[in-house]
């Protein structure tokens, strides 16, 4: 690995000691949700220090390089780094964060492998106990931490093309139509009045009926199309900060032609002009199958907290009766074929589950 190289391409992202973001925050939510742990980050491993993009039970934005458990993953692209208890791992049983008041007992981390093959740091779950998680659980880390670098794709994208708006407009627009979603420009003035001085062609992938030469001429259509549930709480939003400007996200419905509801996230960072005019600069982007990816995410983890309750309870039940009662012959005959039930039950259940986590997978590949 050449560390210079690395360095260099995760300070091209432009994502150190920025505000937390609401997409990479929930994937870290996810990552805990998965694995019932209290503490999951998004990291990024610089020159001295580990920083935290996203941060969820630890309470600290960044720690030492030396004492940071991600950077063991530097190496090791391909694999997720499990420590089950660092007091027995000489890596980390002398770690501040082990013996110190985080009282890290246990951690897990699938590295954020850039296209070009550099571990930028790790999305990761943290525990104060020592514990174990299977194999899905680490794929679904993994499949995770792509989520991750895919969303700082299209950042790194929106970062660099703002960053030509001034100078070459050409260029930009050339560019921008070329990016997922629809980037813009969103102007209102103290009366309310509002426009788009620049919109991209992606608005189209949002609804067809759209167009940045339409919204350019009539901006009021872009309310037109979202849903009528979610335009109060959008228009509300939006007054918000016009009043208070700082980085606005939000996510709403558009009703499309065909009658399919679509999941839209905007995010946008307002600037105020000396004659109180508001600017957005921001970008538009398609977030259903995210909806979908994660409302499945939820099913998977609704069924494995309740649906296996009762055959695990059903076996240690027939377990113990076994070993209190010294059952032998034909009552342990009858108890072996109620276990070997419950087994195949739980089987097909779990095959079941795996078909599912499959399915999602593929979706989140897309096709090859």
């Amino acid at each position: 690995m050449d560390e210079q190289r690395r360095l260099q391409e995760l300070y091209e992202y432009k994502i150190l000691d920025t505000p937390p973001e609401k997409e990479l925050d929930e994937l870290a939510q996810i990552a805990s949700a998965i694995c019932d742990t209290p503490i999951s980050l998004l990291t990024f491993i610089d020159k001295n220090r580990q920083w935290f993009k996203a941060e969820m039970g630890m309470g600290f934005k960044e720690t030492s390089r030396e004492d940071s458990f991600c950077r063991h993953t530097l190496h090791h692209p391909t694999e997720v780094l499990v420590v089950e208890d660092p007091l027995h791992d000489e890596r980390f049983r002398e770690n501040p964060l082990v013996l110190g008041g985080t009282h890290i007992r246990f951690y897990a981390g699938a590295p954020l492998v850039t296209p070009s093959g550099h571990v930028l740091g790790t999305l990761c779950i943290l525990d104060n106990k020592p514990r174990r998680i299977t194999e899905s659980q680490k794929k679904a880390l993994q499949l995770l931490a792509k989520k991750a670098i895919d969303y700082l794709e299209i950042r790194k994208l929106v970062v660099a093309q703002g960053t030509a708006i001034g100078s070459n407009a050409e260029r930009l627009k050339k560019l921008t139509d070329c990016v997922p979603g629809a980037i813009y420009q969103f102007e209102m003035n103290p009366q309310g009045k509002f426009s788009f001085p620049f919109i991209s062609k992606g608005v189209q992938d949002i609804h067809p009926s759209l167009s940045p030469e339409k919204l350019m001429a009539h901006p009021d259509l872009i309310f037109t199309v979202i849903h009528p549930e979610d335009i109060t709480f959008v228009r509300q939003s939006i007054h918000e900060t016009f009043s208070n400007p700082q980085l606005w996200q939000s996510e709403f419905r558009v009703m499309g032609e065909s009658g399919k509801t679509l999941w839209i996230s905007a995010s946008s960072q307002p600037e105020k002009k000396e004659d109180g005019t508001v600017v957005w600069h921001g970008i538009f982007r398609d977030v259903t199958d995210k909806k979908e990816y994660t409302q499945v995410l939820e099913q998977i983890l609704f069924d494995i907290l309740h649906v296996m309750r009762r055959p695990v309870a059903n076996m240690l039940g027939l377990t113990s009766a076994i070993l209190e009662n010294n059952m032998e012959g034909t009552t342990l005959q009858e108890y072996m074929g109620h276990l070997k039930k419950v087994s195949e039950e739980m089987d097909t259940f779990l095959k079941k589950l795996n078909q599912d986590y499959s399915a999602i997978q593929a979706k989140s590949k897309g096709p090859a």
